[in-house]
């Protein structure tokens, strides 16, 4: 079996080996880091591209988003608050990078400045778009 297919398999969300996933991202970045200290632009670049297409970095940042960042609750323009494990995958099949959808709005909130009267604009975005940028 081809390493391609034995990454992608489908998990129930729970029994998703995170640990595992977490070194792999770890690795690319890595290899980024190194590429950048040798100077090797065309390296940087194509592994840049490698772990934004990565199904690893996917699984991670829907799970950033959707189960440990402070806001995950919070609503965007479409409403969508909190997604349930089942709901979680198609997320991350969706994700593509650079593949020409436009961002949705941002949904916008006044919250107060700090120790004034004032208040400040919030724009809060979709959570694809919140796991796209993860």
């Amino acid at each position: 079996m081809s390493r391609c297919t034995s990454e992608r398999k489908v998990y129930d969300w729970n029994a998703v080996p995170w640990r595992k996933l977490e070194r792999n991202v770890f690795k690319i970045q890595k290899r980024i880091y190194r590429a950048a200290q040798s100077e090797n632009r065309k390296l940087v670049r194509k592994l840049q591209g490698l772990l934004t297409r990565s199904w690893s970095a996917k699984m991670i940042a829907v799970r950033q988003v959707t189960q440990q960042n402070q806001g995950k609750k919070t609503a965007g323009m479409d409403g969508v608050i909190a997604l349930k494990p089942s709901e979680r995958q198609p997320l991350v099949r969706q994700l593509k990078v650079n593949d020409g959808k436009k961002v949705k709005p941002t949904r916008r909130v006044w919250i107060p400045k700090p120790g004034k009267d004032e208040k400040r604009p919030l724009g809060i975005p979709t959570v694809y778009d919140r796991a796209l940028q993860g």
